[in-house]
């Protein structure tokens, strides 16, 4: 592991671990044992509630009582997802910000690892969990014409990442504004801005437990995320800082109107009518326009 982590830097943590929540009392507090057991102990953790109606307050009081790195805010009124993430890292103080959903769990690793992969290429702004390359091991320093690249023209699908999977320098979170607010697409947004300007480091994918239970936000039906993802990524491929040629994104645009066109004709096999029939419509959607 690279010596450079290991300094201290004045007044203020190497990492700011973002955790928002609400109702997540019988979750929480496996979360944040995960984070504080991390082998890399220069951060702040600081769990922002968003009104919560049952014990999530109390059960994170009674961590943060007990270590000076965490801090717990609550917030006047319920902000929703996106909102309450640039809640938390607007009270962030370290150099990078890393999320961590109330429900996941961080390896012990983790936190050192992705600092590290960071601390190796002080050029890049952000860097996100990402499968390896096969012909070198990762962390893997990528451009943004690359990213775009192989997103797009490749399929290596970098983008299609929660918030728990990135790691960002604070100050370009802060300027682009934070998350937009758009709802399970406020992510993708981010990454897309994001590598329009700066190199991405490919991390390892696995510094964390993604918990599946039935009252996660994500369990939406797939053609209206799928609807959503396009409302986003068309008009990015299409946008003046887009790092491919306008040729390549309107063949990247392309591709992604097949792949809608496959998905549907897989749901129509299936008998699966309306989601389908949502498909085929979004083939049609403005954006395609």
């Amino acid at each position: 592991m690279s010596g450079e982590i290991d300094r201290v830097r004045p007044n203020k943590p190497t990492v700011s671990i973002l955790m928002t929540a609400y109702n997540r009392q019988p979750l929480i507090g496996e979360a944040i044992e995960s984070v504080l057991a991390n082998t890399y102990g220069d951060f702040e953790l600081i769990v922002v509630d968003d009104c919560s109606s049952d014990g999530t307050v109390d059960e994170v009081q009674g961590y943060v009582a007990l270590d000076r790195r965490g801090k717990l805010h609550v917030n006047d009124q319920n902000l929703g997802d996106y909102p309450n993430r640039n809640r938390a890292a607007a009270l962030a103080s370290g150099v990078y910000l890393k999320y961590l959903d109330s429900d996941n769990i961080m390896y012990r690793h983790g936190l050192a690892e992705m600092v590290d992969g960071m601390e190796r290429f002080p050029e890049a702004g952000w860097g996100l969990l990402a499968v390896p390359d096969a012909d070198r091991p990762p962390p893997v320093l990528v451009s943004p014409r690359l990213a775009y690249e192989q997103n797009f023209l490749r399929r290596f699908d970098y983008f299609g990442r929660a918030p728990d999977s990135s790691i960002f320098r604070r100050d370009l979170f802060e300027k682009v504004g934070g998350f937009s607010g758009n709802n399970l697409i406020g992510d993708l947004e981010m990454w897309l801005k994001l590598a329009q300007r700066h190199s991405l480091v490919k991390l390892p994918p696995h510094f964390g437990w993604d918990r599946v239970h039935p009252d996660q936000q994500k369990n939406v039906p797939d053609t209206f995320y799928l609807k959503r993802r396009l409302e986003v990524m068309v008009p990015m491929l299409r946008h003046p800082d887009c790092p491919l040629s306008p040729d390549e994104a309107e063949m990247a645009i392309r591709k992604l109107r097949k792949e809608v066109m496959k998905s549907g004709a897989r749901q129509l096999m299936k008998r699966e009518m309306s989601a389908a029939l949502g498909s085929f419509r979004a083939c049609f959607w403005r954006v395609w326009r």
